[in-house]
């Protein structure tokens, strides 16, 4: 299996032999014999390389499936036994990847110097989920999901928070209720979270009784702050890329209510040796430590459900003013 999925994605068995570091006849001969026992050709041969068949199609995502898996298998199984070395693969979201997983992992590093972190990187939730099926992460790192897989520990909450300029006339304001912004243009990010089917900004905006006027379309939460900090409109982000990944003048405002979503680790099966060392050091490192107020939970009838939260009235405006990088701070 492993050599069949290695020629579909080199599309060529010759540069799949140069991958494999076996001879071109061996891998020929392994491909047949894969076919002679599923009872067809799954591989077409052509002048210019190879392409699927149909039951090359449906038997695909099956092999793919069973060669990670088995990398898996071995993976966990020398973290049980106490080996040093080997591979970590982790799935996350592209925003908790850029806000939260970088001191993760340095502190891993320096705890696991011989242990290679592998960062596979999801726009959606959903995608997330999808990866963690196909068996392409040990572990993922995301929000709660909707169907657990398997193993499912709940890490902390992600805060959302509304970025504006250093200048902006809400600046010296720690708290905006969203009704207050129905006026103001918005920077949309391809990452924002669904919740309830709808994009969260256009569902909380309904909520609030106006629909967002869209100045910016981005691809990532962190141009979309960037964005914000220099005035094109107001964003929504999770604090930590604000804090973590920007170097701009800006303030961060908190909801009125706060918007806050449930972080877990998942798998498919249960967590060992190093995956279960790096969720460890996870809650370790993160969420920092502070307050957490309560409130009233939002259904959860959308794949990402999040939670308002009251503000913390105490809490000074979040600035930056000197010396560059300039970062973000509550």
């Amino acid at each position: 299996m492993e050599y069949f999925v290695t020629v579909v994605h080199e599309a060529s068995f010759t540069r799949a032999a140069d991958a494999l570091h076996v001879t071109q006849p061996a891998l020929s001969h392994q491909i047949k014999a894969l076919e002679k026992s599923v009872g067809g050709a799954l591989l077409e041969r052509m002048p210019r390389g190879v392409r699927l068949t149909p039951m090359g199609r449906a038997f695909l995502p099956h092999a793919e499936l069973a060669v990670r898996s088995a990398a898996q298998a071995r993976r966990a199984a020398r973290a049980t036994a106490g080996a040093e070395g080997g591979e970590l693969h982790v799935a996350s979201l592209h925003s908790l990847a850029v806000g939260i997983l970088p001191d993760v992992f340095a502190r891993w590093r320096a705890v696991h110097p011989r242990v290679l972190l592998r960062l596979h990187e999801y726009a959606t939730a959903e995608a997330l989920e999808e990866a963690v099926e196909r068996g392409t992460a040990d572990l993922a790192f995301g929000p709660s999901p909707a169907e657990p897989p398997g193993t499912v520990v709940p890490v902390g909450e992600e805060e959302l928070v509304l970025v504006v300029p250093f200048d902006d006339r809400l600046a010296g304001r720690t708290a905006v209720r969203l009704p207050e912004l129905a006026d103001r243009v918005w920077v949309r990010c391809a990452l924002e979270p669904v919740v309830h089917g709808e994009r969260f900004l256009d569902w909380a905006c309904a909520q609030a009784g106006f629909t967002p006027e869209t100045a910016v379309w981005t691809e990532h939460s962190s141009t979309a702050v960037r964005m914000a900090a220099a005035g094109v409109g107001v964003c929504v982000a999770s604090a930590d890329v604000v804090r973590g990944a920007v170097g701009e003048d800006c303030v961060i405002l908190t909801p009125d209510p706060a918007w806050r979503r449930p972080l877990a680790v998942y798998a498919r099966v249960p967590l060992t040796g190093t995956a279960e060392a790096f969720v460890d050091l996870l809650r370790a490192t993160w969420p920092p430590p502070g307050p957490r107020t309560a409130g009233s939970p939002v259904p959860p009838s959308g794949p990402t459900p999040l939670t308002p939260r009251p503000p913390s009235p105490t809490a000074p405006p979040a600035r930056a003013r000197t010396g560059p990088p300039r970062a973000c701070h509550r």
